[in-house]
C-alpha cells in the first residue's frame, strides 16, 4: 500500500513507504484508559505523563512553600550500573521503572513503599552492547490496557503481565547485529503499541512501526527514507536512502483531535555527507528525507501526513528525534494548536500541528552555523563555511553534535507558558574522512573534535518562552548532557545535573528551592505522582558512561561522578 504525504507550503512530493501488513481495528481501549488516566492528577501513567510529552504535572502538594523540607521516601537499586535513563511510570498504586543494559530488569513496585510487586529479567544475548552507538541505554516502559510494553536492545519488543510480570508475547521488531537497537519506550495508541529503533551511526534504514496490542503482530511499517521508484527517492544521491539512517529511536506523541503520531528521526547516514548529495550547501533536492526531521504520521495506518525537516541534507549529526511537545498557545491575539521542538540543531521550533506549518524559530543556545530559519521553505540560512566537506574542515561549529538540546526531555508548564530545556553549550570542529558500509559496524565518516561554547559554562538549564521566542531565566552547569525536567502545579521545576545534584528550583525564577546530591549523574526526567494521598517525587540516577568519549578531553569533565543505578523517591 503506497500512500502520499504532503508538505506544507509545497505541492505532494513524496511517498510515505508504508507497508500496512493489516488494518488496525477501530476499538480505542488502551487510548481511553491512557486519556482517563492522565487525566487523573496522581497517575503518571506514560513516559511524558500526557500524550503532548509535556512532563508536566498538576499535582500541587509538594511546593514553592514546602519543598524545601523534601526527604528520601525510599529508594531502590537497579542492579546494573552505567547510563540509566529510565523514567519510571504510575498506574494505579504501582510503580514500574527499568534499568540499563537492554534493559537488565523491569521493576514493579508498590508506589507508596517500594516493596518489590515482580520482576522482569529477559535473558538477551550478550553482544547487544557493540550494536549500540551510545551506550546500553532504556529510557523506561509503557503501559496499555492491562499490559506493560517494553522495548529491548536486542531488536525485540515485548508485553507483559501488568500485575505479575508474565511474559505475554514477544515480537522481533529489527535484527539488532546490524546495529539497530530499541532504546525507548514505545507509544501505546489505540489497540497498537508503536516502536521505532536507533542505528543511524550504523546505516540502518529507519522505519516506525505499529503492532497488535494485544498479539504483537505488525499492523503497518512505514520507512523513513524513500526507496527505489518512490517519491521523494531524488531526494537522495544514488541508492544511499538503502543505508540512509532518519531512525526514530526516541519518544512519539499523539494527537487524538487528528488521530497524529509525531516522531522525531535521527541524521541521514552516513555522517560523510558526499555519498547522500553534492557535498554542498547548494543542495537543491538532495534533502535526504525524511531525517532530521519532525514527522507527522497517521496513528490507523502509518502514512506520513506532512514532515518538518530541521537540518535538510544534515552534515552534522544534528540528529532531529527530539521530542515534540504539543500545546495551544496564545499567538497574535489566537489560541493555536501548535508543536514545540528544542532541537539538537540549536534552534527552537514552533509549528501548526495540524499542518507542520513553520509558525518560528530561534536560537536557544549559541548557534552559528545558520544565521537563521527562513520561515516560508523552513530551511536554515546556512554558513558555507561551517559545513564539513571534502577538503574543507570547518572549524567553531555551535552546537556540538551533542546539540543545543540531546535526548533528556523538557517540559511544558501552561501556568507560566515556560519551556525548560536541559540544554548543553559545547561546539566542535568538523572534518570529513572515507567511509564504507559494513553492516553492524560505524558508519560516520567525520572527526569531529569538542570545544566548549562560549562563556564559562558547558550546559544550562534553560526556561524558554516558546511565544516570544526569548530565554525567561537560566541556570548555567558546568557540564553537558545534564538531566531532563518535570514541571509541576506547585509552581516548581525538578531537574538533576550531571554532577549528581538533584534540585527544585522556583519555575518563574529559577531560584533554587532545594537540593540534594544523589551520588552520580542524573540524565533521566524525573516524574511525580501520589499514593494513599501523598504526593511524592522520583528520579532515577546513574551517570551516562559512553557520551564522553565523544567529546575527547572535554568529555572527561563528565566523569566526575561514580556510576550508578538506583530510584530515588522523595515525599514531604
Amino acid at each position: 500500500m503506497t500512500t502520499f504525504p504532503t508538505r506544507w507550503g509545497s505541492p505532494l512530493l513524496a511517498a510515505a513507504f508504508t507497508a500496512t501488513l493489516a488494518l488496525p481495528c477501530t476499538t480505542a481501549q488502551a487510548n481511553d484508559e491512557l486519556a482517563r488516566l492522565s487525566s487523573q492528577e496522581g497517575q503518571w501513567p506514560m513516559y511524558g505523563r500526557d500524550y503532548a510529552n509535556t512532563h508536566y504535572s498538576p499535582l500541587k502538594q509538594i511546593g514553592r512553600g514546602n519543598v524545601k523540607n523534601l526527604k528520601l521516601a525510599y529508594t531502590l537499586q537497579l542492579g546494573a550500573l552505567r547510563s540509566n535513563e529510565s523514567t519510571p511510570i504510575v498506574v494505579g498504586d504501582m510503580l514500574y521503572v527499568s534499568s540499563s543494559w537492554g534493559p537488565k530488569t523491569v521493576f514493579a513496585l508498590d508506589a507508596a513503599t517500594g516493596a518489590i510487586r515482580w520482576r522482569y529479567e529477559p535473558d538477551l544475548p550478550g553482544d547487544t552492547m557493540q550494536y549500540g552507538c551510545c551506550d546500553v541505554v532504556n529510557r523506561g516502559v509503557s503501559y496499555g490496557d492491562g499490559r506493560i510494553y517494553v522495548g529491548r536492545l536486542d531488536g525485540h519488543l515485548v508485553a507483559l503481565d501488568a500485575k505479575t510480570g508474565e511474559e505475554l508475547w514477544d515480537t522481533k521488531v529489527v535484527d539488532y547485529k546490524q546495529g539497530a537497537v530499541i532504546t525507548s519506550p514505545p507509544l501505546v495508541v489505540k489497540n497498537m503499541v508503536v516502536t521505532g529503533f536507533g542505528g543511524g551511526e550504523y546505516g540502518v534504514r529507519g522505519a516506525l512501526s505499529a503492532y497488535d496490542a494485544k498479539t504483537g503482530k505488525q499492523l503497518w511499517n512505514t520507512f523513513t527514507t524513500a526507496g527505489e521508484g518512490e517519491p521523494g527517492n531524488d531526494s537522495w544521491k544514488g541508492d544511499s536512502w538503502k543505508n540512509g539512517g532518519g531512525a526514530a529511536w526516541l519518544i512519539g506523541s499523539y494527537d487524538a483531535k487528528t488521530n497524529t503520531i509525531f516522531y522525531g528521526t535521527s541524521n541521514p547516514s552516513p555522517w560523510n555527507n558526499a555519498l547522500r548529495g553534492p557535498d554542498s550547501s547548494d543542495y537543491g533536492q538532495f534533502t535526504n528525507l525524511y531525517t532530521s526531521s519532525t514527522v507527522a504520521f497517521d496513528a490507523d495506518t502509518g502514512r506520513i501526513k506532512w514532515w518538518l525537516q530541521g537540518t535538510p541534507y544534515d552534515a552534522w549529526d544534528f540528529d532531529g528525534v527530539n521530542e515534540a511537545v504539543l500545546a495551544d498557545l496564545k499567538i497574535d491575539g489566537s489560541t493555536r494548536p501548535v508543536m514545540m521542538k528544542a532541537d539538537r540543531n540549536g534552534f527552537f521550533y514552533v509549528a501548526e500541528r495540524n499542518s507542520g506549518k513553520l509558525i518560528s524559530a530561534q536560537p536557544f543556545v549559541p548557534t552559528n552555523w545558520a544565521t537563521g530559519i527562513d520561515l516560508a521553505t523552513a530551511r536554515p540560512i546556512e554558513v558555507p563555511a561551517k559545513r564539513p566537506r571534502t577538503g574543507h574542515a570547518a572549524s567553531d561549529i555551535c552546537p556540538n553534535l551533542l546539540g543545543g538540546k540531546n535526548w533528556q526531555p523538557m517540559s511544558f508548564d501552561p501556568n507560566t507558558q515556560l519551556v525548560y530545556i536541559p540544554a548543553n553549550n559545547v561546539c566542535m570542529d568538523m572534518a570529513a574522512t572515507e567511509v564504507q558500509y559494513k553492516k553492524g559496524t560505524m558508519y560516520l565518516g567525520k572527526e569531529f573534535p569538542a570545544k566548549p561554547g562560549p562563556g564559562d559554562y558547558l550546559g544550562e538549564l534553560v526556561a524558554w518562552d516558546p511565544v516570544k521566542q526569548r530565554k525567561a531565566w537560566g541556570l548555567k552547569e558546568s557540564t553537558p548532557f545534564n538531566g531532563g525536567t518535570l514541571s509541576t502545579g506547585g509552581g516548581l521545576v525538578f531537574a538533576g545535573n550531571n554532577g549528581g545534584l538533584f534540585r527544585a528550583l522556583d519555575a518563574k525564577t529559577g531560584e533554587v528551592l532545594w537540593r540534594m546530591n544523589l551520588g552520580s549523574g542524573i540524565g533521566a526526567g524525573p516524574m511525580t505522582f501520589t499514593a494513599g494521598g501523598k504526593q511524592y517525587v522520583a528520579v532515577v540516577v546513574g551517570r551516562t558512561a559512553s557520551i564522553p568519549a565523544f567529546l575527547g578531553d572535554l568529555g572527561k569533565t563528565m566523569l566526575s561522578t561514580p556510576e550508578g543505578g538506583a530510584l530515588f523517591v522523595f515525599s514531604l
